[in-house]
């Protein structure tokens, strides 16, 4: 047998190298690609879109009934239908569940205004009642998301179509003896406080163009309102070690205000900013709650100052 040559070798080196770039081994004990994990989300997800499934069902109900606004109905159905897709984003295989077309066959009587704000009501309630055991991202969806459920009761003359509702204490405003700001929280929450010290100022341009009456009542309230979560989320901060965010010495409007018009259409613009103040916020775990309760009422008071709210207050379309 002829001694191997130079040429040989270095052949066999290159078909070695080869073999390595193709895998191409006869080394059978290589261990399968491991399975990713499930979306601990999952549970939470199905959940939700079990409850939006049947909310939808009710609208397609009342817009099959005489007399139905199939504008403003068919408005807020979107708005649910874009809930629905938020909700299943990393889900892309959830189809509708069998609920949708149960709850929308014929029935006796359809959904009133009434039945469908009530179950906008329950159906945030669920979401808030998910916020605690959601990842950031899902809880930000799920405070949006009841947010948007409030507006909708409201639309539909449901008991939270206050002019200018107020928190209630023990969810929105957080006591001094709250645990101390987790670092990775306490820029959320800056971010709030500079939107609040904004709203602040902003309210008192809206009061000097707005008539003696109940839009300035409205507004004298609102600004109350805002003072009373920005001195909260001051205390908050400085109770945890961290120094709140100042008020800036001034702040330039988005347009100019001269009269009623404008100063509605500033309210508007001011409760939308913080929308997506609060949206973050939510995706922190310490004061998910409470920014909850902010961005719902914030959507309300944008809503009630005429704002074109989306179905997703304080998200983006990319969220």
């Amino acid at each position: 047998m002829p001694a191997p040559t130079r040429r040989t070798f270095l052949a066999l080196g290159a078909l070695a190298g080869l073999q390595s770039l193709c895998g191409c081994t006869d080394d059978h004990s290589a261990k399968p690609p491991r399975p990713q994990a499930e979306d601990p989300d999952r549970p939470l997800r199905l959940r939700q879109l079990a409850a939006t499934d049947a909310l939808l069902a009710q609208y397609d109900a009342a817009l099959t009934a005489p007399g139905a606004d199939p504008g403003k109905l068919g408005d807020l159905r979107a708005d649910v239908a874009q809930h629905r897709e938020a909700l299943a984003r990393t889900l892309p295989s959830a189809a509708p569940s069998s609920s949708t077309s149960s709850a929308s066959s014929p029935s006796s009587s359809s959904p009133t205004a009434a039945d469908l704000a009530a179950a906008e009501q329950r159906t945030a309630a669920l979401r808030l009642a998910d916020l605690a055991a959601a990842s950031p991202d899902l809880a930000r969806t799920l405070a949006s998301v009841a947010a948007s459920g409030a507006a909708h009761a409201a639309a539909l003359g449901g008991a939270t179509a206050a002019a200018a509702p107020s928190p209630s204490p023990s969810a929105a405003f957080p006591s001094a003896s709250a645990p101390a700001v987790p670092a990775t929280d306490t820029a959320a929450l800056q971010a709030a406080l500079a939107a609040e010290h904004a709203a602040v100022y902003g309210y008192g341009v809206v009061g000097a163009f707005l008539p003696a009456g109940p839009q300035r009542e409205d507004a004298r309230a609102t600004y109350a309102a805002h003072q009373a979560r920005r001195d909260a989320w001051q205390r908050v901060l400085a109770a945890g070690g961290a120094s709140p965010t100042a008020a800036a010495p001034g702040y330039r409007l988005p347009f100019p205000v001269k009269d009623a018009a404008t100063a509605t259409q500033l309210a508007a613009h001011l409760e939308t900013q913080l929308t997506a103040s609060y949206a973050d916020l939510a995706a922190a775990p310490t004061y998910r709650d409470q920014a909850a309760a902010a961005l719902r009422d914030c959507t309300l008071r944008a809503a009630h100052w005429g704002a074109d709210l989306p179905a997703l207050p304080g998200l983006s379309a990319e969220q």
